[in-house]
């Protein structure tokens, strides 16, 4: 696996931007991996499950958890999580390698929600996007484990690259011990929490170990079923959502509503995310806050 990697490595330095995909080293395809996609399926990415103590922390790679839009380039184009092309400007992606990349689209923290609304844009401003950089941080295209993908992103990061395109850091987990240092200096900070990579594991598709999240909070999605009318203060508003989640629960979200929401709520039939802590004996999510509507392209 060693010797894989450095040829890996020397034959990614070497190949230039556009290179034919034949020319790109044996286990690795140039464009449009995951499943061949069509139209707009959606990619096959990695999705992360949520980190519980008891996991070898030292089998993992971990990285800070940046709070942007996730985004797959096929070589050609960026394509959100759902499978919606991100119309972004020529400049933006000028000069990127002509192989799949997987990463967040992201301008620091706490932006987010400016963020969401320069890659909304279906006629990009060129200025905006100026802030935005492409943060990548695995290879789906290659058939290596996460070890080999890494180390293959350093050397090709090595080179310079368009100021566009970054590559998250990431360092080997020690224990939990250490991992819980590190989430409370990254909270503290600003930041939305942490990711982990399993260093064994292939690029596949769906939920599982592979990939973790861990943040101070859990969250999740829910659709709106109805809008609940306020009392007292809120009278002429709304009160909360009631919202159902993936599961088939039901149940309120009010808090996290700012006034302005409550006066023209989300619509009924979105997606919003909320946060909770844990579920209640009812299997209910626990003290469940409205943090924002769900875009398409999260």
């Amino acid at each position: 696996m060693f010797l894989l990697s450095l040829l890996l490595v020397a034959l990614f330095v070497s190949a230039p931007v556009g290179a034919a995909p034949d020319e790109w080293p044996a286990g690795c395809v140039s464009g449009v991996p995951l499943g061949e996609r069509d139209g707009e399926a959606p990619p096959a990415l990695t999705l992360a499950g949520v980190y519980r103590r008891g996991l070898p922390v030292a089998d993992y790679w971990v990285s800070e958890k940046l709070d942007g839009v996730r985004a797959y380039w096929d070589g050609q184009r960026l394509v959100s999580r759902g499978g919606r092309a991100i119309v972004a400007p020529a400049h933006f992606t000028a000069g990127w390698p002509r192989l799949a990349l997987d990463g967040e689209l992201w301008m620091g923290r706490g932006t987010f929600d400016r963020l969401s609304g320069i890659v909304r844009r279906q006629r990009p401003e060129p200025d905006a996007w100026r802030a935005v950089r492409y943060m990548v941080f695995d290879l789906p295209g290659c058939e290596l484990d996460f070890d080999g993908r890494l180390a293959a992103l350093r050397q090709l990061f090595a080179v310079p690259q368009p100021a566009s395109l970054g590559l998250i850091e990431q360092w080997r987990g020690r224990d939990h011990a250490h991992l819980m240092r590190r989430l409370r200096q990254v909270v503290a900070a600003g930041g939305e929490g942490l990711m982990l990579h399993r260093g064994a594991a292939p690029y596949r598709a769906g939920r599982g170990d592979d990939l973790l999240k861990l943040k101070p909070y859990l969250d999740a999605e829910a659709r709106v079923i109805a809008h609940l009318p306020g009392k007292g203060r809120l009278r002429g508003m709304v009160g909360a959502l009631l919202v159902e989640d993936a599961e088939g629960r039901r149940f309120r979200l009010g808090s996290g509503l700012s006034d302005a929401e409550r006066q023209a709520p989300p619509p009924v039939g979105s997606w919003v995310t909320f946060r909770y802590q844990g579920y209640t004996s009812n299997g209910i999510p626990r003290f469940a806050r409205y943090l924002r509507v769900r875009t398409a392209e999260e």
